[in-house]
């Protein structure tokens, strides 16, 4: 039977039997879940040792320590999780034995309990959040989408309005719309989030969040980095927050690499729509697939020419972001797209199987503002396993792949400090030295001064 959720978590009446009944299917919903951690525990597990063997041949590697780091990080909430469940699915034992006599079997309707109430209140708030369009998600809109989200002209806006008409503080971060979701996103969000160091080291994607049609060319400092993007003259140039795609695509070939399974040697990747939306931390309703399809239109249109070599392979023709996306399955009665198909570049999928990733926050996806992201990617990369990182302003300003003018990006920058929103790391900037400072929030003893 299907259960009605109710406001008052704490008052659903059921039979004997029906409570019974109902807390079994609880039960099976769990014990797919531990199994399902477990295995990928496993998993992880067996990658470690895959990778202190190499340290214990080359004991210099400081790769593979660092791997092993990142490895420990993403088994301890899976171990931390797995644990919660095994004591609900305990205390659902308990109860389901408690309801086995015939005497309990057989009595009035009872409270079904919190435990039950709230599991079905979860998944009633999951569902009104898909019905739902979030109008402060992010920022990169699109023409033909303004009209549905409604408040396209304030989502930049400090304060926004609520049901009253009256003014308040907008959150600094997006909300972690899934954290409370049904069981079963486990399996979605269960592998850590991977992007490629080479798009995190030259700035490909666009910071605006209206079309861009300008051509961009970047080179390193040293001169022995060079990269060229060109947008697509219908779709424009792909942006930062387009980019969810890649990293989502990434991580799911990293774990069919890292798991050894034979579809990691495909370039081709399918995925259901929904989990990507839900993996990236965005709303399910109609306009997100919209938004997807216009994403993969722009990373299919936009070329990069580059000298920059991922596996210490060298693609030298112009390329594609994506080489290709094709729509695998449809909805029969809306035609919404629900699989699709994407053939990522070989560049990309040389990056990958070098093992040229760093692992992500999945605060990440939390970030409003493209420059945010950005700056995030940067800190990532260069902060690596030192505590600090510092860099001028102008050449922030240049590896971000800003287009603002310097006055405006310092005030770009100042606000980002204030709000002090990126995951694992804090920034400070200094006026006099006009510099710019990336520390590690997990180290103790730090301090991050101007």
């Amino acid at each position: 039977m299907t259960l009605k959720a109710i406001p008052d978590e704490d008052n659903i009446l059921l039979s004997g039997d029906e409570l019974k009944h109902a807390l079994e299917k609880q039960l099976a919903d769990l014990l797919g879940v531990i199994a399902s951690h477990d295995e990928k525990i496993a998993d992880l597990e067996a990658i470690k040792v895959r990778y202190q063997r190499i340290i214990d041949a080359s004991p210099e590697n400081e790769s593979a320590a660092q791997e092993i780091v990142e490895l420990q990080g993403d088994i301890a909430p899976l171990v931390a999780s797995r644990n919660f469940y095994a004591i609900e699915r305990q205390t659902i034992r308990e109860q389901i034995k408690t309801l086995s006599t015939p005497s309990v079997a057989d009595a009035e309707p009872k409270i079904g309990g919190p435990l039950l109430a709230k599991i079905e209140a979860m998944r009633q708030r999951a569902a009104s959040r898909a019905m739902t369009p979030d109008l402060f998600g992010d920022t990169q809109l699109d023409p033909g989408l303004a009209n549905t989200r409604g408040e396209v002209a304030k989502v930049e806006d400090d304060k926004v309005e609520d049901d009253k008409g009256e003014k308040r503080e907008r959150s600094k971060l997006l909300p972690a719309r899934y954290t409370n979701q049904d069981f079963f996103v486990a399996d979605i969000l269960g592998y850590s989030l991977k992007d490629d160091q080479a798009t995190m080291e030259a700035p490909v994607f666009s910071l605006k969040t209206q079309k861009d049609l300008t051509p961009w060319e970047w080179t390193s400092k040293d001169g022995t980095k060079h990269i060229e993007v060109s947008p697509s003259v219908k779709y424009g140039r792909a942006t930062q927050h387009d980019k969810d795609v890649l990293i989502f695509v990434t991580s799911q070939m990293t774990e069919a690499l890292n798991r050894e399974r034979p579809d990691a040697q495909n370039r081709a990747v399918r995925f259901t729509v929904h989990n990507y939306l839900v993996a990236t931390n965005k709303p399910t309703g109609g306009v997100e697939y919209q938004r997807f399809e216009r994403a993969l239109d722009r990373l299919k249109g936009t070329t990069i020419k580059t000298d920059i070599r991922t596996g210490e392979k060298r693609v030298k023709e112009a390329f594609g972001i994506l080489d290709s996306w094709t729509i695998v399955e449809r909805s029969p009665g809306d035609e919404r797209m629900i699989a699709v198909e994407v053939t990522m570049s070989k560049w990309l999928y040389n990056a990958i199987h070098a093992h040229e990733v760093l692992t992500l926050h999945s605060d990440y996806f939390r970030l409003r503002k493209p420059l945010e992201r950005r700056l995030y990617e940067l800190a990532r990369k260069h902060c690596g396993r030192q505590s600090t990182w510092r860099i001028g302003l102008e050449l922030l300003r240049e590896r971000c792949g800003a287009q603002s003018h310097i006055r405006a990006f310092r005030n770009q920058i100042q606000e980002v400090v204030e709000a002090d929103t990126l995951p694992e790391y804090r920034m400070t900037y200094s006026r006099e030295a006009d510099q710019v400072t990336f520390c590690a929030r997990q180290r103790q003893d730090l301090l991050c001064t101007e």
